[in-house]
């Protein structure tokens, strides 16, 4: 039996560099949702938002971030070499009638700030969870450690998307003893283009539509 997508998703990741804002990009194309990322590191450079709205395929609704920082480091350090602190209280969700994807830096365990990390942001805001993981040797243990966590701190999970290219078994063993939601595939290219994510984007919606309403 389908369920109704939720409004808003959270989308984090077994790690830092596994695919989050490449499946984020596809899930806002495949939903034609917002995007949020609340706290951005290393923004110097390119941001994510700066990211996704280049590559999706719609005239998309990029949420300011509530902390952006120049240093690509921990978000709590990030903070600190910029004489401030990520605050939870600050962090509101935006306004919106649309659906929105929420990308989070790092791991679920990256600190924000001295008491509170990623995983204590998900539950501030009561996100439902999308759970990016790549695979790799690791990739395993690193996937089932945070399963583990958003199952302790009762977080809702709507499937694990996996991302770039298979590695021996992991994705049959990381389902079969997680026993939750396959979500699917974000491959790996060496084109990341806006032609890439329109593709995928459809790809996506269709393999979501076996599990939700969209």
């Amino acid at each position: 039996m389908r369920s109704r997508f939720p409004d808003f998703v959270f989308v984090t990741g077994i790690g830092t560099g596994v695919g989050k804002t490449i499946a984020s990009t596809v899930l806002c194309n495949a939903l034609r949702a917002d995007y949020w990322k609340p706290v951005q590191t290393g923004s110097a450079t390119d941001s994510d938002s700066d990211f996704v709205r280049k590559h999706v395929d719609f005239n998309i609704c990029v949420h300011p971030e509530r902390y952006r920082l120049r240093e690509p480091a921990s978000p709590h350090y990030a903070a600190q070499a910029e004489n401030t602190e990520i605050l939870l209280r600050q962090i509101t969700m935006p306004q919106t009638d649309n659906r929105l994807i929420i990308e989070g830096a790092g791991g679920l365990l990256v600190p924000l700030n001295r008491s509170h990390t990623i995983l204590d942001l998900i539950v501030h805001l009561q996100a439902p969870v999308i759970l990016v993981a790549n695979e790799y040797l690791g990739s395993i243990n690193h996937t089932l450690l945070s399963l583990q966590a958003l199952h302790h701190r009762r977080l809702k999970l709507l499937g694990i998307l996996f991302t770039g290219k298979p590695y021996l078994d992991n994705q049959d063993i990381i389902l079969e003893m997680a026993k939750c939601r396959n979500l699917g595939r974000v491959p790996h290219t060496d084109n990341l283009n806006r032609e890439f994510f329109t593709v995928q984007g459809e790809s996506l919606r269709a393999y979501l539509q076996q599990y939700f309403d969209l």
